[in-house]
């Protein structure tokens, strides 16, 4: 039977593949290490939970609520960007609320996108920059993901060869899936570049509080002069305080692009939950102490990652801020391609991690790695991998290297 007309522009779920490995290997009694998912294991904040209790269950909480969001989240996010980047933000017209960051790219996509329109994108990237514009009938054009002088190269060429021009840009840093960094120097020449080509700039700073150098937080695109005129960010709840599951998200930026995805969301849905809303406020408002602790923990993790992978015989690229690192395949195993590769780690070595090529083609050759498990949950997977390493060569002969396939 024919696929539907969006369905097919969707390719294979690559990570149901490792899913399915990981659940055959469990279901024979494997206890798997599962590094995959950038799904937070940590705790949401106390006084978080304490504030979604305290409002849960009234009457008036129950109903449907404001799918822009409550007036006083987005106040608090606009405090938020005051404190952090020195933005300033009218959360009347500059903020909206949605349902994680993933839900504002898909329906942002579908605000300002026509078909066939064209949208440069990094490639490797997290699937929803690409594939939400895709779902919507647009056309992607693949630039590289680091921000780099090569990036503008390449954003120079995408904009000479594509007809019809570019609509938009769309920019994640801290990078998921490879962990880069960007400067303010390079959002100066990327708003630049927008401005000169009329190009709009979609920037995902899921991963603004997950870094390592105190003295160098990621940057707001918005903190550009200008960038407000041509650009929308999206931030998330669910790595800063450990929200994931709640949904918790803003847009904000450009009025014109902003009042596009409130009108597509008010046909759409009516928010989030208002008790969840209440609950973020107070996240937003609250202490800070929690996204220290958020932020020390990581960091325990991956340094205990490079180092015990590194001496099991992996060498892991220590990444200055996301909840990942982006790994090259270990030199034996390059021809095989990420996801068998990450297939036979959870088979061989009880490990799962995803696949580069999950996130684009020019994420093969790398797997993605997540900090989701303790410490010591990390250094067991090292154990585990310096078996499979010392005899891994020898568990190859049931599968076939890519380079030798017909």
């Amino acid at each position: 039977m024919e696929e539907f007309h969006r369905i097919r522009r969707l390719p294979p779920y690559v990570f149901e593949q490792v899913n399915r490995a990981k659940a055959a290997a469990r279901n024979a009694g494997a206890d798997i290490i599962d590094l995959g998912m950038g799904n937070p294991d940590l705790p949401a904040p106390a006084h978080v939970l304490e504030k979604l209790r305290e409002v849960a269950g009234k009457p008036r909480t129950d109903r449907y609520s404001s799918s822009r969001g409550i007036p006083g989240l987005r106040k608090a996010q606009a405090s938020y960007y005051g404190r952090r980047f020195g933005v300033k933000l009218n959360p009347e017209t500059q903020v909206v609320a949605t349902l994680g960051s993933k839900e504002g790219f898909a329906n942002v996509a579908q605000a300002i996108s026509a078909p066939g329109d064209i949208v440069l994108c990094p490639n490797p990237s997290y699937p929803i920059h690409a594939f939400g514009f895709l779902m919507a009938g647009g056309v992607i054009r693949s630039v590289p993901a680091e921000a780099n002088a090569d990036y503008f190269h390449a954003l120079e060429r995408a904009v000479i060869h594509s007809i019809p021009k570019p609509l938009a840009i769309v920019v994640c840093y801290p990078s998921n899936p490879t962990a880069h960094v960007a400067t303010l120097d390079f959002y100066r020449d990327l708003v630049a570049f927008a401005k000169k080509h009329g190009l709009f700039i979609l920037s995902d700073l899921a991963y603004a509080e997950v870094y390592f150098d105190d003295k160098n937080p990621p940057p707001s695109v918005l903190e550009v002069n200008g960038a407000m005129d041509v650009t929308v960010e999206f931030t998330s709840m669910s790595k800063t305080f450990s929200m994931p599951g709640w949904r918790m998200g803003f847009a904000v930026g450009n009025e014109r692009i902003i009042a596009a995805l409130a009108r597509v969301k008010s046909y759409l849905d009516y928010g989030a939950f208002t008790p969840i809303q209440a609950a973020a406020t107070a996240a937003l408002n609250g202490p800070e102490d929690c996204i220290h602790d958020m932020r020390a923990t990581y960091k325990k993790r991956r340094d205990a990652l490079v180092d015990s992978f590194g001496r099991a015989g992996w060498a892991i690229p220590a990444p200055a801020a996301s909840m990942f690192a982006w790994a090259p395949l270990p030199e034996p195993f390059r021809e095989m391609g990420s996801l068998e590769f990450s297939k036979l780690l959870v088979e061989k070595a009880e490990i799962a991690v995803s696949p580069g090529v999950a996130f684009g083609e020019h994420g093969e050759g790398f797997v993605r790695i997540a900090l989701v498990e303790n410490e010591q949950r990390i250094r067991q997977a090292a154990r585990n991998l310096r078996r499979f390493l010392d005899t891994g060569l020898e568990k190859l002969h049931n599968v076939v290297p890519l380079a030798t396939r017909r």
